[in-house]
């Protein structure tokens, strides 16, 4: 019998399971505060309180100073941000303009010579300068210094106040606004002088819109003439696209504005008798009434 006991003894000290390691592995669970007291010596839990609590609230203070300051120093500025959750307006927004600028560079191809139609830039650059705001404010005074007739001067002077109007509210805009071009190009001589630097609306599809519904109101034309002058209208707007200088957006909203600017000087249609005035003002010699 101590044989045996002292074999069974022998046994239950090389069994893996009863050793320290895997004690808890045949205990069932208890609270953690009892599982880290069990598993503890007794000479450590004295020198808990003494020993480790200090270094732990000595250590956070740095930590949590630390982290700060890493968060600060890695702040990045809001235009390099990521919206998580965008609206869907953003989105919509994002998109049309994504898709805007993709169309708008895929139709630059007079952009520059050696474009997929470079060979015709020229004859595109020719298309565009008829619609000008400097041609056409030059030729309507032209036109009235030679005018006779009351009811030509009447229209030239109104035709005049349309042009002004749209040049400075469209320079306006574009400074407002100060969108660039889908392609990098410098403004030439004649965009510094009408103040047709930016992008945003479209100066000559502004212009070419007004003065063509203007033409078609006020001038009695043959149908073939009223289906050149729309046309023309169209192909100068569209011009500025296929020279790589606006957008389609532009293009679309300058037309818009045209039209609201020939609505504007109907409003405020100047009579015979002001037109008189100003056109005796403009040669420095008054005229009674």
């Amino acid at each position: 019998m101590p044989v045996n006991q002292t074999r069974s003894k022998m046994r239950d000290q090389n069994d893996p399971i009863n050793r320290l390691e895997f004690i808890s592995l045949n205990q069932p669970l208890r609270n953690s505060n009892e599982a880290r007291g069990t598993l503890r010596r007794p000479g450590s839990l004295k020198r808990q309180p003494s020993q480790q609590q200090q270094p732990q609230n000595v250590q956070q203070e740095p930590l949590e100073n630390n982290t700060e300051d890493h968060r600060e120093s890695v702040k990045l500025p809001d235009e390099d941000c990521i919206q998580l959750n965008p609206s869907f307006k953003a989105i919509a927004m994002n998109s049309l303009l994504a898709i805007d600028i993709c169309m708008s560079k895929r139709l630059g191809v007079c952009a520059y010579s050696h474009s997929s139609w470079g060979s015709v830039r020229s004859m595109v650059n020719l298309l565009a300068i008829t619609g000008h705001g400097i041609p056409w404010i030059v030729g309507t005074i032209i036109c009235l210094t030679r005018s006779n007739t009351m009811a030509g001067q009447e229209v030239l002077v109104n035709l005049l106040l349309a042009l002004l109007l749209d040049v400075m509210t469209v320079a306006g805009m574009q400074k407002l606004v100060k969108r660039k071009g889908p392609w990098e190009m410098t403004p030439g001589l004649f965009d510094y002088i009408a103040m047709d630097i930016y992008s945003f609306p479209a100066a000559h599809a502004s212009r070419a819109a007004m003065v063509s519904k203007f033409l078609l109101s006020h001038l009695v034309l043959a149908v073939p003439l009223r289906i050149l002058l729309v046309l023309w209208a169209f192909l100068a707007g569209v011009s500025r696209i296929l020279l790589g200088r606006h957008h389609l957006t532009d293009v679309g909203f300058g037309f818009a504005l045209g039209y609201l600017h020939f609505n504007l000087v109907e409003m405020v249609w100047l009579p015979s008798n002001t037109c008189q005035t100003l056109i005796s003002i403009g040669k420095l010699s008054w005229i009674p009434f």
